[in-house]
C-alpha cells in the first residue's frame, strides 16, 4: 500500500543528474507527483540511487529541490524515473504539490468549459497568471 497518493500531470520539469559531470535534462515532463516524490520522463537511463536536483519553473514560486532516483524503466523512446524527495522542507513540497494539482484541475475546467485541451506548460502559465499570487 502506498504511503502517498499519486496525482497525474504533464507539468514541465528540469532534472539535474548529480555525478562527476552533472547533466541537466531540460524540458522533461512530469508524469505523476505525490508528497513523497515524483516520476518524470527523461531522455536517458539514470542510475538508481543517484541524486538529482529538481526544478519546476511552472509553479509560483518556482520549485527547487533534491531527490534520489529509486527506479528507472524504459518507456517507448525514453525512460521514466521515480524520484523520492530528500529535502526536509515539507511546507514547500506540500505547496508545490497542491499547485500542480490545481493546475491539473484548471486544465480540466478549461476543457469542460471551452473545449480547449491545454498541455501542462500552457495550463501552468495561465493558472500562474490568474492565481500565482
Amino acid at each position: 500500500m502506498r504511503k502517498f497518493t499519486r496525482n497525474s500531470t504533464d507539468i514541465p520539469i528540469d532534472v539535474e543528474i548529480q555525478s562527476i559531470e552533472p547533466k541537466v535534462i531540460k524540458d522533461s515532463k512530469m508524469v505523476s507527483i505525490s508528497f513523497g516524490g515524483l516520476s518524470c520522463e527523461v531522455d536517458q537511463r539514470v542510475t538508481v540511487g543517484c541524486h538529482v536536483n529538481i526544478s519546476i519553473p511552472s509553479v509560483s514560486p518556482p520549485y527547487q529541490g533534491m531527490g534520489e532516483v529509486v527506479w528507472c524503466k524504459p518507456v517507448d523512446a525514453h525512460f521514466e524515473i521515480g524520484v523520492r524527495f530528500t529535502m526536509s522542507d515539507e511546507t514547500t513540497t506540500s505547496r508545490m504539490v497542491q499547485q500542480v494539482c490545481q493546475i491539473e484541475h484548471y486544465k480540466n475546467i478549461v476543457f469542460d468549459r471551452e473545449g480547449k485541451l491545454l498541455d501542462g506548460r500552457q495550463a501552468a502559465e495561465q493558472w500562474i497568471a490568474k492565481h500565482g499570487s
